[in-house]
């Protein structure tokens, strides 16, 4: 996965717009007007913060269904990510909560979405909403058939589940990507606004060869500066929120806060890299992956 290419960065931050209550849901208000509006608010927040992309998710629905969403979300995603298309030029990626990467991919398919976010790609992982299986082989031949180009970012061991067998992080992680084929791979905490460590991160990164490894939860403008030090990239929504609030809109000031704590840590990195190389105590070729690594 060519982030460089996608995202025109090496290092993208990826802002979640949290849909609003969609139709057949079980908190749906009855007015569609009001979740386009709050959809197009956020995403544009998101944009003028300087975020280089965007991952819309069914985030209010739950609970949520563990596979396949009735067809009217489908629809409902499709028609909100087609609104927000004509407002943002960044990428745009789609998760259909908890774990229908077939709507997912469709509906990235048919807007020219960039990317989709897969919860469960390999393992089964025991959640709230039962036993989760990971449908790797469907979702990767359903993309062939569609004759799509969509990448798939996967979580590896995800937030609000339990593995079923060994949580073995560096396992899980190859698993996902050589078994699996996912084309980047996603870190959480143990819930929605929990970070991962920065020891998971790291073992993560080396367990992930050239993938990409996102950070998938927790970030807030205090640890990115450090987290990111361990990662490819992140994707944030919670504390980009009106007083860090769940329920609230994106504050496009917390967005900016958020893009300027995340270039410190990029050049902490690259400075450290540059002088351990200088000091010969670091090998260039094993260096990060970032390639913007100078020397």
């Amino acid at each position: 996965m060519d982030l460089q290419q996608i995202f025109k960065t090496n290092n993208p931050i990826i802002g979640v717009v949290h849909l609003q209550p969609l139709p057949t849901s079980a908190r749906w208000g009855g007015d569609f007007q009001a979740v386009i509006s709050r959809a197009e608010r956020e995403a544009t927040a998101f944009a003028a913060g300087g975020a280089d992309g965007i991952i819309v998710e069914n985030f209010f629905d739950a609970p949520f269904v563990k596979d396949r969403v009735d067809p009217a979300v489908v629809s409902a995603m499709t028609l909100l990510v087609q609104r927000i298309k004509k407002l943002v030029a960044i990428p745009i990626g789609i998760n259909v909560l908890r774990n229908d990467g077939l709507s997912a991919m469709a509906i990235a398919s048919c807007t020219e979405a960039q990317f989709i976010r897969v919860n469960v790609l390999t393992g089964v992982m025991a959640t709230d909403q039962g036993l989760i299986e990971g449908n790797a082989r469907e979702l990767l031949r359903y993309r062939r058939e569609l004759d799509s180009d969509v990448k798939i970012l996967a979580d590896v061991l995800v937030k609000h589940a339990r593995p079923l067998g060994s949580p073995n992080l560096t396992v899980a992680v190859q698993d996902t990507i050589q078994r699996g084929l996912a084309d980047g791979v996603i870190l959480s905490g143990w819930a929605t606004g929990s970070p991962p460590s920065l020891e998971d991160l790291e073992l993560a990164r080396a367990a992930a060869g050239d993938t990409p490894v996102f950070i998938g939860s927790g970030a807030n403008w205090e640890n990115i500066p450090h987290l990111i030090q361990a990662a490819d990239g992140v994707i944030v929504s919670s504390s980009l929120k009106r007083h860090g609030r769940i329920d609230q809109p994106i504050d496009p000031i917390r967005v900016s806060q958020f893009v300027e704590a995340t270039q410190r840590g990029i050049s902490a990195q690259l400075q450290d890299n540059n002088r351990q190389w200088e000091l010969g105590t670091k090998d260039p070729s094993s260096s990060i992956k970032n390639p913007n690594y100078q020397i």
